[in-house]
């Protein structure tokens, strides 16, 4: 990972300013409502365990990355106990990890795009866009399509006929809305995500594959996040919906009338096949497969590759693992029977060679 500076800009929830772009160990407690441990020098910056030098605040989330901690050249730490500092200044938070994504955002500078439609957008004249919207050149709002308030269209961003876009939303170079869809306030979609591409629905007529046309829509509720090159399939009838707070990962795929619950983490290159339903909180790791017509419970865990198979089902809150997927333990004692079953074929064929010998013998 890449030193990160922290840019020159004031401590925003810390309530002071860090001149020259400089912040204390106070100035971070104040902002991520920690317990400052030990005095130190003033930060100039923020970096990971690896990379940090003298002058920066660095971060262990648990007790794992204690030896890196100490190894580390950081000046300071975001800790979740005093003891993993290795006697080193630190602020003490119920979540190292959650504590640095604060700060970083206090300390980001805010962006300021320039507002209104630039020379070079295009605007159809039935749209309807509202007060503060920044839509620059490269960027297209098709017929009867609605922008809300303060949201930014970047460079080649594309919103189609009769689409919705709501409040204080990012689309980034070439995302696309296309007609019909929704997306609700605070969204943000990536360089290329696709919101409302067809269904892959086809019908096999005796000679060629047919189309089914794909009529409904796709719906992201609010706060959801879509990565680049990922794509949210419309549906055939109805609405494919994302829930609210959802995250998904660049390079996904989500088939058409499939419904995410709230708050659900789809990770890159996890696919979801047509008509499945996941619940509140479900974690998909990379790759993970699901085919069509599957459920998947609240607050399940699907860890890398997993794969599950048409109208399969998957209980709320396990974890799972392997193809087809099993219960994480079960997967973890079959994978280890795997690893033993060379030194068992070993054996039976020296036991058949015994017996041979001794069938000779007799």
């Amino acid at each position: 990972m890449a030193r990160s500076r922290v840019p020159r800009r004031g401590a925003g929830g810390a309530g002071r300013s860090a001149s020259a772009g400089t912040f204390t160990l106070e100035d971070v407690a104040a902002a991520v409502g920690g317990r400052v441990v030990g005095r130190g020098a003033r930060l100039t910056g923020v970096a990971p365990l690896e990379s940090a030098g003298p002058s920066d605040l660095s971060w262990i989330a648990d007790e794992r990355r204690a030896p890196d901690g100490a190894r580390s050249a950081a000046a300071a730490f975001l800790v979740p106990a005093e003891s993993l500092a290795a006697g080193r200044p630190c602020v003490v938070v119920a979540s190292p990890s959650l504590a640095l994504a604060v700060w970083l955002e206090a300390r980001r500078p805010p962006e300021r795009p320039a507002r209104g439609v630039a020379r070079g957008a295009h605007v159809h004249r039935t749209a309807r866009v509202s007060r503060g919207v920044s839509i620059e050149a490269g960027a297209t709002v098709a017929a009867g399509a609605r922008i809300g308030s303060r949201t930014r269209l970047r460079a080649g961003a594309f919103v189609g006929e009769g689409a919705s876009i709501g409040e204080d939303c990012v689309l980034g170079p070439g995302a696309a809305v296309l007609a019909g869809c929704r997306v609700g306030d605070r969204c943000i979609l990536h360089s290329g995500a696709v919101v409302g591409s067809d269904g892959f629905g086809y019908v096999w007529d005796g000679e060629r594959h047919r189309k089914i046309p794909q009529v409904g829509i796709a719906r992201l509720e609010d706060d959801v996040e879509i990565g680049a090159n990922a794509a949210v399939d419309r549906a055939t009838l109805g609405e494919t919906v994302v829930g609210r707070g959802t995250k998904i990962d660049n390079l996904v795929q989500i088939g058409h009338n499939v419904v995410i619950g709230e708050h659900s983490i789809l990770c890159g290159q996890a696919g979801v096949g047509g008509s499945s339903r996941l619940g509140r909180g479900v974690t998909l790791a990379g790759q993970v497969g699901i085919s069509d017509h599957v459920t998947i419970g609240d607050g399940a865990v699907l860890t890398g590759q997993a794969g599950i198979a048409r109208r399969g089902r998957v209980p709320a809150g396990v974890v799972v693992s392997g193809m087809p997927a099993l219960p994480h333990r079960e997967f973890l004692k079959r994978a280890a029977l795997v690893g033993r079953l060379e030194a068992a074929f070993e054996r039976l064929a020296a036991l058949e060679e015994a017996v041979a010998k001794m069938r000779k013998g007799g």
